[in-house]
């Protein structure tokens, strides 16, 4: 009931939470952060240190006075050690890789003891996923946590809320706190396995080019692009002009295909039409060719590589404003 509250009133919940999401740069959890409340077992302790009570009070048993108190005692130290464990915990994220839709996103969380005492059993669980991994920090050292977050559609998938919780040392107090680091995922659309376009006799649109510039004849210039290796750059031309330029041989196959929105069929979708366009990428790249992209108002010219293919998957995964 209260969660639902929270959830419904989301300036009451970072209220109440202590900050307001997302939290840029590493966050510490201060004491006003951390929450602490008995467990179950808590209960059941507090019911029998109360039975205890009573009986030494109906008997006046000295020795029962003296273990009571002796485990009250115990009870209060462990709730101190239980928000010691958690409290002024840094908590950072570390780059999310890119991935498809319909796959699971891998989060990386880093957490700081920020002490000279070590942390053991602290548990960190997504709260919309409910993934979860249990980890022991060492003193003044560093510990990862990976978070399996499903990403169900293309876009920019952000972390959302986590949960850190222990119940360190003696279980009978539990104590958590949430953060939201601003952190997010590019997904790219679900690749459709579809042939290739086939080569097109318009120039503008589709069309599938062969000349032959190769590794074994100089056959001049052309600008720089990221996918060329730098054995191929001209570096006295660059010395002379400052632009970056690339030597082209004659003999190397550089087929260039355009992969085009308007090249599909009327009646697919939106992201019908982006989780094809992005099949032909990955196929593109896969075969060799150097080839470029167009969608409504954007153009990636040919070239091919890591850095072409990222480009083309992001401009898929990103239209639209997603």
């Amino acid at each position: 009931m209260i969660g639902a509250l929270l959830e419904k009133n989301p300036r009451f919940a970072n209220w109440v939470y202590g900050f307001t999401p997302p939290e840029r740069g590493t966050v510490v959890l201060v004491h006003r952060r951390v929450y602490i409340v008995p467990t179950a077992l808590g209960w059941l302790y507090a019911l029998t240190l109360l039975i205890l009570l009573i009986g030494s009070i109906n008997y006046a048993l000295s020795l029962g006075f003296a273990l009571t108190f002796l485990l009250a005692g115990m009870g209060l130290v462990g709730m101190v050690h239980t928000a010691r464990n958690l409290a002024r915990m840094a908590v950072s994220v570390g780059r999310a890789e890119p991935l498809f839709a319909g796959e699971t996103a891998q989060f990386r969380l880093y957490l700081e003891a920020r002490g000279d005492f070590d942390r053991p059993a602290i548990l960190v669980r997504h709260v919309h996923s409910r993934s979860q991994m249990v980890v022991d920090v060492p003193p003044l050292g560093l510990a990862e946590v990976v978070l399996g977050v499903p990403a169900p559609r293309r876009g920019w998938l952000p972390l959302g809320r986590v949960m850190l919780e222990t119940r360190f040392p003696l279980g009978i107090f539990r104590a958590w706190s949430y953060v939201e680091p601003d952190a997010r995922c590019l997904v790219y659309p679900r690749p459709e396995r579809s042939a290739l376009p086939p080569p097109s006799a318009e120039s503008a649109k589709g069309t599938l080019r062969s000349p032959t510039p190769g590794n074994d004849d100089y056959a001049g210039l052309r600008a720089y692009q990221f996918s060329d290796s730098p054995r191929h750059v001209a570096w006295k031309a660059v010395a002379r002009s400052e632009d970056m330029l690339t030597k082209q041989f004659t003999g190397e196959a550089a087929a260039e295909l355009w992969l085009d929105w308007a090249m599909l069929p009327g009646h697919l979708t939106v992201e019908q039409r982006l989780s094809r366009l992005a099949g032909w990428v990955l196929d593109a790249e896969r075969t060799g060719v150097h080839y470029g992209l167009r969608l409504p108002g954007i153009e990636i010219l040919p070239a091919r590589g890591e850095a072409q293919l990222g480009a083309c998957l992001q401009a898929l995964a990103l239209h639209g404003g997603a």
